[in-house]
């Protein structure tokens, strides 16, 4: 396996909600991660949103959902052209933390979007959260409009374009 596709994206299920409770009850998570989805098969068969657990060596330690910004009317990534999609994701092993791995399994799943046609990748992480907007400048996000507020919290909205360099 090359640097290049180190980690493994494997589709949230079932059996895979026990660990996210587990990483999302951490205070390194729930500072930034209020929510507690998914926790429910009705949320994991949502068809807007796709979960994912990465895993690097076999060891899991990352969640990860992409999701088609056109899926909600009032979402704030609406305008955003079609097939874009949004972006979300938080490391749980606290071990893991500090290490390089958000902006480099952030790029790998971004070449997979791109692939598959997405125009744009958005995501929205809160303007307090310095290592996250770092991570994400990392893998070529930039930031595009004003801070807001939206029903999800306070966001620094942040995109990246197909034709820039992943």
């Amino acid at each position: 396996m090359t640097d290049s596709h180190r980690y493994s994206f494997k589709k949230v299920s079932s059996a895979d909600l026990e660990i996210l409770a587990d990483w999302q009850s951490r205070p390194h998570v729930r500072e930034w991660w209020d929510s507690n989805e998914p926790s429910t098969d009705i949320e994991l068969a949502d068809q807007r949103v796709e979960r994912w657990i990465v895993s690097i060596e076999g060891r899991a330690f990352a969640y990860m959902q992409d999701y088609t910004v056109h899926g909600w009317n009032d979402h704030h990534f609406y305008d955003l052209p079609a097939g874009s999609r949004g972006i979300d994701q938080f490391i749980g092993d606290p071990d893991m933390l500090g290490r390089g791995h958000g902006p480099a399994f952030i790029s790998e799943r971004l070449q997979v979007l791109f692939a598959e046609g997405a125009p744009v990748v958005a995501t929205d992480p809160h303007p307090d959260n310095a290592r996250a907007i770092a991570a994400y400048r990392k893998a070529g996000f930039r930031e595009f409009g004003k801070i807001r507020m939206t029903p999800w919290g306070q966001i620094r909205p942040m995109k990246i374009n197909r034709t820039s360099k992943v």
